[in-house]
């Protein structure tokens, strides 16, 4: 019998790991820079909630890329099996319910910072919990989206230049909306490699590859 030696193990972890970081920084990047075509192919009823009513203006601009983003991390969140939302791809790295947990709790996070406290009776301690549960995390990811409209739609445009601290950082009202988008690249670009390394296909690729493949089965005798 071989036993692979400690080094060996850490190693393998390492190649792991290593993996994980590059799936990551590839869909991140797919995900920030790639996200107009994309948009085309979604359907209208995901659409709706974007702008919230305004015309223009920093706040809409910004409510479409909450828009995007929301119905991305809630499709995958209903693609992944059940079964696997307690897969971590290491030990003391966060699981896939983890990360949406970890979404969930941001965007309320994130509202507060903005000047909207979270809902009455919300405890941020109880989030992680639903990390295991499927259909209460898909729920609690479309409130605290909810909720987080609801922050940007009470803000002023006037003080999109206005000083304003995010995730420890420095910056003005418009610097901290594409903090944020970058916050929700990142850990969807994670969610996207979690997935693919499970077996799991984004959705919306696949809609994009029936797409793809229609004119080709049209041509067929």
């Amino acid at each position: 019998m071989i036993i692979a030696r400690p080094g060996e193990r850490w190693l393998k972890k390492e190649g792991l790991m290593r993996r994980i970081y590059l799936y990551s920084l590839w869909f991140t990047i797919m995900v920030v820079f790639y996200r107009g075509p994309a948009r085309a192919q979604e359907k209208p009823a995901e659409k709706a909630p974007a702008s919230a009513g305004l015309a223009s203006g920093p706040r809409a601009e910004f409510l479409e890329e909450i828009a995007y983003y929301e119905q991305r991390y809630t499709r995958l969140a209903e693609a992944m099996p059940a079964e696997k939302y307690s897969w971590r791809p290491g030990e003391g790295i966060r699981s896939v319910g983890e990360v949406y947990a970890h979404v969930v709790a941001a965007n309320y996070g994130v509202a507060r910072a903005l000047g909207t406290g979270p809902p009455g009776g919300l405890d941020f301690k109880s989030i992680p919990s639903l990390s295991g549960d499927k259909p209460k995390l898909i729920q609690a990811l479309k409130d605290s989206f909810g909720h987080f409209r609801g922050a940007i739609i009470a803000l002023n445009d006037a003080d999109a230049d206005k000083p304003q601290k995010m995730f420890n950082r420095q910056t003005t009202l418009r610097g901290s909306f594409m903090m944020i988008i970058g916050h929700f690249g990142e850990h969807l670009g994670q969610s996207i490699a979690y997935a693919r390394m499970n077996g799991v296909v984004p959705p919306w690729t696949e809609e994009s590859q029936r797409q793809e493949q229609k004119p080709a089965e049209r041509k067929k005798p």
